[in-house]
């Protein structure tokens, strides 16, 4: 369920099919407005709607396509799907180049119309939250909210915004790529405070030189320090100090944290001044600091200090029905990031994304969304537990897919490239939608 409700409105003439269609949307759980002309609908879409539109091509006055690119005009990422009885193949090259979600032409198959309209309704929900995100970063709120409906995840978000605006320490458990920072990153963003978010990771930083890292260093504290140094703590003044992976701080040091945390106050290195010291402290780990304690690998009393409150991020595969969600966000950010543009991806690659594991979870699904974008894996996760046909037909309609962007939606070209008959490549498009 999106956290954004998203409507479905249907442009369609014809009285019978179109009540007909409201009701099969309807009993699948799509709330669904009907219009019999495309007229109405444009006046009433308003700026950033929550709807995805499903409209007829042939209608009286203005038809479906010329609907289609009024509201391009008005809003190029609100998905538009259209339907005929009268199509062809030319017609559906027009559209998609247009811009159009989808095309289906009558008879179509009923599910493969709803799987179309929820992709389109994720994608719309995807946008929405994604300006409102904007809005809340412009207005200083909030706005490192997690992406996704999975109950953890609404859960997580109201959690966030519940304990943002506090002092109290925050322990995030997650595994690796989870999103921990992203978490610390949203509590530092809704806390109100000026001063820095400081991201420190306990592992990479070498114990030699960990603690004049961490707390700073008065001048000639050491050999090749001249000058007073501030450390992470002491730059987070004000703001949040995030440590990530914080079962790797050394033992020795825990104690030196513990009092800085009990005080809000440090000593630089070679120094004898408590300097006093305001950051919110958020810690990150992926073991259970308990039995770390209990182990003697970490001391409970700065587990207990640190645990006032405790995030916990479920791993992706817990929460599959988000992953086709964050991929398409992936997407969009990798082909800004590098300037492409592709295909969406079909319903085939998406399914075998939901199939995997990922125990790399969220940041491994960003990798395979910008190896998708920059062309180096097309499918990505797409033949695990699949059978060969399926997995060639998916390969194929991605050749295909490809070769019609290239050739610019010229079908005889594209037959060209691929070395097949013209009517050949008309008939797998239409097998493949």
């Amino acid at each position: 369920m999106n956290s954004i409700e998203i409507e479905v409105w249907l442009v369609e003439d014809d009285d019978d099919v179109r009540q007909t269609l409201l009701q099969t949307l309807q009993l699948s759980d799509i709330k669904a407005r009907g219009f019999a002309r495309a007229e109405q609908a444009l006046q009433a879409l308003g700026q950033g709607a929550p709807v995805v539109l499903l409209s007829d091509v042939r209608l009286p006055g203005m038809d479906g396509l010329a609907l289609l690119q009024n509201v391009q005009q008005q809003d190029p990422e609100l998905p538009v799907l259209l339907l005929t009885g009268h199509g062809d193949i030319p017609m559906a090259v027009t559209a998609m180049r247009l811009g159009a979600q989808d095309f289906f032409e009558k008879p179509y198959e009923p599910e493969q119309l709803l799987r179309s309209l929820h992709r389109a309704m994720d994608r719309r929900a995807l946008v929405l939250e994604n300006r409102l995100l904007r809005q809340r970063l412009a207005e200083k709120n909030n706005a490192g909210l997690l992406l996704g409906h999975d109950p953890q995840i609404e859960q997580l978000r109201r959690q966030i915004d519940n304990i943002a605006d506090t002092s109290a320490s925050v322990l995030i458990l997650g595994e690796t790529g989870t999103g921990k920072e992203m978490v610390a990153r949203s509590l530092h963003q809704g806390s109100g405070r000026k001063g820095h978010f400081v991201a420190v990771n306990c592992t990479a930083l070498p114990e030699s030189i960990f603690e004049s890292e961490m707390f700073g260093a008065e001048a000639g504290a050491f050999t090749g320090v001249t000058k007073r140094r501030l450390g992470k703590v002491e730059h987070a003044d004000g703001g949040t100090l995030f440590l990530d992976e914080i079962e790797g701080m050394p033992l020795n040091l825990q104690a030196k944290m513990l009092r800085v945390l009990q005080e809000s106050a440090l000593e630089r290195l070679g120094g004898n001044k408590l300097i006093p010291v305001d950051a919110r402290l958020v810690a990150a780990t992926k073991v259970d600091l308990k039995a770390a304690g209990e182990a003697g690998l970490f001391r409970p009393d700065l587990y207990y200090r640190l645990n006032v409150i405790t995030l916990t991020l479920p791993p992706l595969r817990e929460r599959r029905a988000d992953i086709p969600l964050l991929f398409l966000h992936f997407v969009e950010q990798a082909k800004g990031q590098y300037n492409r543009d592709v295909p969406p991806p079909g319903d085939g690659l998406l399914q075998g994304l939901v199939s995997r594991d990922w125990p790399g979870n969220v940041r491994e699904l960003r990798h395979h969304a910008e190896q998708y974008v920059l062309g180096v894996l097309t499918e990505p996760g797409s033949g695990q537990n699949l059978s060969l046909p399926l997995q060639l037909a998916r390969m194929e309609q991605q050749l295909i897919n490809n070769a019609m962007v290239r050739a610019g939606g010229n079908v005889a070209l594209a037959a060209e490239r691929l070395g097949i008959p013209r009517k050949t490549l008309y008939d797998k498009l239409a097998k493949y939608k």
